[in-house]
Parts: structure tokens; C-alpha cells; sequence
């Protein structure tokens, strides 16, 4: 008996009586249920508010970072039972292992992303603070905190799991509860996934719910304050966006959505290049992986018009080497589509791509499967047409089969390559393929216009290429146009996109504390305890050391160019140095650098560990001999990484502000020093 799926909403499960059916991939036999019963959305959405929100709030950006690693740990242990019931779907392993193992290292970065990079609070500050007065007392910056809103993530049905999770990870970084909806077609995987996730009890209440079947009134009763993300078709896309509600109330939603992607094969490359090998292999495995179930799949090839017979031929060779079939037998390299309503959907567009086209591969007769009972499954032969007039062809560049399926176009001269690429209005990816990089310089800027990322592919970045169709955390996900005009994923920037900027103006000191980060000009606390002596849990904010001073001599520059090997002329030359800008010999950035911190290191074994890096070095006034300098030092920013080291002594990070000036009190230098700082053991 087929199991019935339930939503998780407002901390239970909801839903016993069957509802609509769902059909495995690979035989069309049933295998589970929706739910009948109806969501209460003012409930899922009040549990959010009041039980999420200050539950996430209770947490700061480390430590929301440090459940997403301990949550990613967890499922990574039980990924096995996720890949059992992704077999279902019709995915081979490899394309399990994007969705299983993409969904949980997209945890991992995210998690380790924030350890990195956000502050031990809740108050992002995206400065650097800017003075907006003449005399040093008013400032201005941003800072960036939590909305207090909830997430309402939308999913297709082709990643149940890296779909949910590229966007609970980010949306959790911000503090935002998150109701994820997947599509019902293969719900059933992202529902054990949650289910999982529940039960490792490591996210706080209310963090995350799920919808299984429809959202009803959901998004009637979002406000200002909250946001909406969606992968999916573009009139879905467009539907949803035009809701009353998201309208009034200015409701942010973002959508990814299917588009025209196109592999651009450049003029400069030959039949004895290595690069038409690999264009013709990313191609195939674009057409395939996924059954070409994927919003970045391949779906126009354009490649010269004297190449194209050329690379058809090789297409359908490799093409011809796809095993197609039940995944769980050894050699089968692609599985099913998702479901008879999909297969039934890519027939179609199918037929309205063949109309004045021809067909390269695909015919039924091609199409071997292997397996038992896989006849009744949603399988779909890998089909490749041929348009020969792609300029004059509206189709090719409107219409997408959701499969494996793609369509070869000719061109005559890049310009013509790069405006074909243009028609698809707007896509997720293009790979351009040349060995010039002249070629790449021309092609790639124009490209960009109309696309979310380019890759550039050629023999040196094979080696490690992630592919065509394989977002990664680090980089922008999404496109302009008909891609849905959204951006998700980019690192932090996607963490950015649910938190709210603000403009904060007021004196230095105001803005220290209000940012957590210490602001020129702002007041600082010296003492008699040196604040390299100071453990993490004592170190405040603004903790200042004035240094003595130090008069360079020549015998500086000398021993430090000995010692250096930097024997540059703006040091060692007088008659060369005298006809510069600074009219005299000048001592070395980086010996202003050595002696700043000769001045204010404490030299003694303590709690501060180790120096790092230095961020945002900048030499603003030549020292010349007979300068005197000292320098200022200024516990800056504070990052609490709940680390512990061998001995099980915590660990902070602290980043230190340093102004080195002159006998005329004129900035010399200016630096952050990044150190890690012990605890109290």
C-alpha cells in the first residue's frame, strides 16, 4: 500500500487520508500518496512568526553557521537512505549525487562561508563608514540585519534536495524561517529529507516547515517583510509574481527559471583541437545528466556552419553509447524523466522544435532500454535536432523540451554565433569554447549581457572544470529574462538578499557600537594593560595602545634592503629619487609596515596566537629619513568561532585596526591585522 506523504507544520506532522497519486519514474507503479487534508497557512505562517523568528534570533550569524555544519554532518552520515529513495525519481547515482551530495556541501559552504565571513551578532556592517562632516564628529555606513519575515521557498521537481537546501541555507544564515514547498511530482524525497532533518533536532523551532501539495492561500498572507523564491517554469514564474498580495505589499521574490541555455563552440577551433573533443563530450553530458532534467541543460548547440555536420556525427556517436534504463543495473548512464506527464510534455515540445528542422537522433527504434518493467517507466530517448537556419527559426529559440533533448544550429562569424545566443531572451549559462583568448576577451562581455554566468572551456581549465550545468555555492546563480531575472547562491551575496539594509548616520562612537565594529574617530579605552594581554572574552571593541615613536634613519632603509633583497631607486638612489613626485629618497612600505609593529607587539607569550593576514593595506603618505612615526592599535571587530584548539582552549578572531602616522600627525599607513586570540583556558 502506497504511503501517504505529510507536511510538517507548526512543529507536527499534518495529513493522514490519500489524496493525489505519485508514480514511480521507472515503472509507473504507485508508490506514494499526497495528503487530502487542507494546510492552515495562518497557522504555518503565525508559528513562523512568533515561534521562528525569535527562536533564530536567539542565535547569532556564527552559530546559525555552526548548526548548518552540524546539520550537513548529520545528513551526510544518512545519505545513503536518501539516495535509495532518489532512485525512484529515475536518477542514475551520479545524478543523485548532485542533488544528495550537492544540497548537503552547499550546507557545508554556507556554514563555512558564515564562520568566515559574518560577525559574531546579529548586525552585519557593510562599510567601510564614510565621514559626512568636516570636522570628524558625523559618519555615515550600512549595516544589514534580520527582517524578521518568513521564507517562502517554491521548488521544480528535478532537485527535491539541493533545491530546498541552496535556499534554507542562506535564508537560515539571515534568521528567516523557512515553509519550503516542493513540487509534488517528487515531494515524496524532499519530505524524507525533512523528515530527517527533523529528527536530528538541531535546528530551533519553527526554522523550517513543509508543504506537500499546494499553497493555498500561502502567499495571500505574506507582508513586506518577508520573501519568496522559486525555481520552475517561467509562466508558473510569471503567475506567481502577478499575485495581488506580492504586489501591494512589496513581498521580494525571486525566480530561477527554465530558459535556452546554448553551448557556443568558437570559430578558432579546429576538427584536430582538443577543444571540439571537449565541446562535443560537455554537450552529451549536458543532454543526459538528469535525463536533461536540469534548468542549465544544454538546449541550443551553435557551432560554425562548416563544423556542423562534423560535430553532429560525433554527437550521435556518443549519444549512441548511452545505456538508458533502470539505474540500479551496472552500465546504465541515464535514467527516467521524473513522470508520464513530463514524458507526455517533451513529446510535444519535441514535435514543435522537428517543424522545419530535422532529426539528428531520437528516433523510438533508437532507444534501447534495459531493466524489467522499465517499458511503463517515463523514459525518453536523448534527441538531437538539426536547424540550419536558426537566424530565420523562432522555435529553437523559444521552445524547450524539458529532457534530453537539444537542438544544432549553424552560424557564419561570431557576431552571428553571439545574437543567436542573444534570442534565447535571456538565459542560466553559456559556455563558450575557444583555445584564443582574444576570441574569449571579444565574445565573452557580450555574452554576459544575456547570461547569469559564462563558463569558458578549453584544454587548461578541463582539468578541474565543474561543468556546464553545475551551479556552485561560491558564484551567482540565475540569468536575466526569461531565466526570471533572480540571483541566488554568490556567497554571502545570497545571505544579503533576506537580510535588510539600512543607512545609519551619526558620530563615530554611536556607530562602533551600533555596528559592533570600531569607527575612525569613534572614542577608544587605553590602559595599562597592554591588549595583546588580553584574553578574547576581555577584549572590548575600541581597546586602544598608542605606541612610542621612531625616527627612521638611512641605516633603516639600508639594513632592510639588505634583508629584503629590495633595492628599488625611490630607496637607494638620491639623483633618481630627487626628480620624482616626492623629490627625496623614501623608506620601504613594508619597513613602515615591520617597524609599526615592532612598536606595538607585545612580545611576551599571551593570548594572542597568531597574525594571519592584513586586509585593506593601504601607504597613504611617503616616510622619508628623518621621519618619526608611531602607531595607533584598536581592537576593531570581534568573531567568536566557538572553536576549540587541541587542548580544548577556545579560540576568537580578532581584527585589530592600525594607523601609522607621522611627527605631522599624517596617515602614513593603514591596515587590519587579522589574529587569533585565545580564551581563558
Amino acid at each position: 500500500m502506497a504511503t501517504t506523504l505529510q507536511s510538517f507544520i507548526a512543529g507536527r506532522w499534518h495529513g493522514k487520508e490519500a489524496h493525489q497519486p505519485l508514480h514511480g519514474a521507472l515503472n509507473n507503479q504507485l508508490i506514494y500518496h499526497t495528503h487530502a487534508e487542507v494546510v492552515d497557512f495562518a497557522e504555518a505562517v503565525d508559528y513562523g512568526r512568533k515561534t521562528g523568528i525569535p527562536a533564530l534570533m536567539k542565535l547569532d550569524f556564527q552559530q546559525r553557521a555552526a548548526v548548518l555544519k552540524a546539520l550537513a554532518l548529520y545528513l551526510m552520515e544518512r545519505k545513503e537512505e536518501l539516495y535509495r529513495i532518489s532512485h525512484l525519481t529515475g536518477a542514475t547515482r551520479a545524478d543523485s549525487w548532485v542533488d544528495v551530495e550537492g544540497g548537503i556541501g552547499t550546507l557545508f559552504a554556507y556554514a563555512s562561508m558564515g564562520s568566515r565571513e559574518l560577525p559574531s551578532s546579529n548586525v552585519l556592517h557593510e562599510g567601510p563608514a564614510l565621514a559626512l562632516g568636516k570636522r570628524g564628529g558625523f559618519s555615515g555606513t550600512h549595516i544589514l540585519v534580520p527582517k524578521g519575515g518568513i521564507a517562502v521557498h517554491i521548488n521544480a521537481f528535478n532537485f527535491p534536495i539541493w533545491g530546498l537546501l541552496e535556499k534554507f541555507a542562506p535564508s537560515f544564515l539571515a534568521a528567516m524561517p523557512c515553509i519550503g514547498k516542493p513540487a509534488t511530482a517528487t515531494s515524496y524525497l524532499t519530505e524524507a529529507l525533512v523528515r530527517m532533518v527533523h529528527e536530528s533536532n538541531l535546528l530551533p523551532a519553527g526554522a523550517l516547515q513543509l508543504v506537500i501539495g499546494s499553497t493555498g492561500d500561502l502567499l495571500d498572507r505574506l507582508t513586506g517583510f518577508d520573501a519568496v523564491t522559486f525555481t520552475g517554469s517561467a509562466d508558473t514564474a510569471a503567475k506567481l509574481r502577478a499575485n495581488r498580495n506580492l504586489i501591494a505589499n512589496s513581498v521580494p521574490f525571486t525566480a530561477e527559471a527554465d530558459s535556452l541555455n546554448c553551448a557556443i563552440m568558437a570559430p578558432d577551433v579546429t576538427p584536430d583541437d582538443p577543444e571540439l573533443d571537449l565541446f562535443v563530450k560537455e554537450v552529451a553530458r549536458e543532454m543526459t545528466g538528469k535525463a536533461g532534467q536540469k534548468c542549465t541543460a544544454i538546449r541550443r548547440i551553435i557551432v560554425p556552419r562548416q563544423q556542423a555536420d562534423n560535430v553532429a556525427e560525433r554527437l550521435r556517436d556518443r549519444l549512441a553509447k548511452i545505456t538508458v534504463g533502470d539505474p540500479s543495473i551496472d552500465g546504465v548512464r541515464m535514467g527516467a524523466l521524473a513522470s508520464k506527464d513530463q514524458q507526455r510534455d517533451v513529446a510535444a515540445q519535441v514535435e514543435r522544435l522537428l517543424a522545419g528542422n530535422e532529426l539528428l537522433y531520437g528516433r523510438p527504434e533508437e532507444l534501447k532500454l534495459v531493466g524489467d518493467g522499465v517499458h511503463e517507466g517515463a523514459f525518453f530517448s536523448p534527441t538531437l535536432v538539426m536547424c540550419r537556419n536558426a537566424m530565420e527559426n523562432d522555435a529553437v529559440h523559444d521552445v524547450e523540451a524539458f529532457g534530453p533533448v537539444s537542438t544544432l544550429m549553424t552560424y557564419d562569424g561570431i557576431d552571428e554565433a553571439l545574437a543567436l545566443a542573444a534570442r534565447g531572451k535571456g538565459s542560466l549559462v553559456s559556455t563558450l569554447v575557444t583555445k584564443d583568448p582574444a576570441m574569449a576577451a571579444y565574445a565573452v562581455p557580450m555574452a554576459a549581457a544575456h547570461h547569469g554566468r559564462v563558463l569558458v572551456l578549453e584544454r587548461e581549465a578541463s582539468v578541474d572544470s565543474t561543468g556546464h550545468g553545475s551551479p556552485l555555492p561560491q558564484l551567482k546563480h540565475g540569468g536575466p529574462g526569461r531565466a526570471g531575472g533572480g540571483e541566488e547562491l554568490g556567497g554571502i551575496r545570497a545571505v544579503k538578499h533576506f537580510l535588510q539594509r539600512a543607512a545609519v548616520q551619526g558620530s563615530p562612537t554611536m556607530l562602533s557600537a551600533i555596528t559592533g565594529e570600531y569607527v575612525r574617530g569613534g572614542a577608544v579605552r587605553e590602559s595599562d594593560v597592554h591588549p595583546f594581554r588580553k584574553h578574547f572574552e576581555d577584549l572590548q571593541v575600541g581597546d586602544s595602545l598608542l605606541t612610542h615613536r621612531r625616527t627612521v634613519s638611512e641605516a633603516d632603509i639600508v639594513n632592510f634592503g639588505g634583508v629584503s633583497g629590495d633595492y628599488f631607486y625611490m630607496h637607494f638612489d638620491e639623483i633618481a629619487a630627487k626628480n620624482t613626485q616626492f623629490g627625496k629618497r623614501i623608506a620601504h612600505g613594508y619597513f613602515v609596515l615591520s617597524a609599526a609593529a615592532g612598536l606595538f607587539v607585545s612580545p611576551a607569550p599571551g593570548p594572542v596566537l597568531a597574525n594571519y593576514g592584513l586586509d585593506n593595506l593601504r601607504f597613504i603618505t611617503p616616510v622619508a629619513i628623518g621621519d618619526t612615526i608611531r602607531a595607533r592599535l584598536t581592537c576593531k571587530r570581534k568573531v567568536d568561532r566557538n572553536r576549540k584548539d587541541d587542548k580544548g582552549v577556545g579560540q576568537g578572531v580578532v581584527a585589530w585596526d592600525v594607523q601609522v602616522t607621522n611627527q605631522n600627525d599624517e596617515l602614513v599607513a593603514s591596515y587590519d591585522i587579522l589574529t587569533l586570540v585565545s580564551k581563558k583556558a
